[in-house]
């Protein structure tokens, strides 16, 4: 981790927090003036800590009730079937997160479809017809315990 003091851990978790703040309140809260605070938040997105701005939305009001995890098993784990797999699930806008796996499984997706039947759809149109996939298993999410974005700072 880039070396950060604890006013740049107060800046990071003020922006994690409401990243349309000011930089007048942004400084206010971290105790600085508005300019060094500018320059310590230009300097965080040139080094990469910082990496973007986004709204966050809510995945139920806009109609997107199921979130699936899916565990898949490669039939190979060369490089190449790697990288085919990353490549087209990372086009499929209802993965929202796809990890790289240690232990039984090759990969482990996280999935967001309106209802079962989306699901199903998106399951026989697409995850199942790459090559290479020698199982799926899915797990349906029951309720939502906990949900962040927010990185530990």
């Amino acid at each position: 981790m880039p070396d950060l003091d604890t006013i740049d851990r107060k800046i990071l978790g003020a922006l994690q927090a409401d990243s349309r703040i000011t930089m007048a309140e942004l400084a206010d809260k971290v105790g600085l003036s508005v300019s060094p605070c500018h320059r310590r938040v230009k300097l965080l997105e040139e080094r990469g800590v910082v990496t973007g701005y986004r709204a966050t939305l809510d995945q139920k009001a806009l109609g997107l009730h199921v979130s699936v995890f899916i565990s898949i098993k490669l039939a190979r784990q060369k490089e190449e079937d790697l990288d085919r797999f990353a490549r087209a699930i990372s086009k499929w806008d209802e993965v929202l997160e796809c990890y790289l796996m240690t232990g039984n499984r090759d990969y482990l997706l996280r999935v967001v479809v309106a209802d079962l039947s989306a699901y199903e759809t998106f399951l026989k149109t697409k995850l199942t017809r790459l090559d290479g996939i020698a199982s799926i298993e899915s797990s349906f999410a029951l309720a939502q315990v906990k949900y962040s974005i927010a990185l530990p700072v």
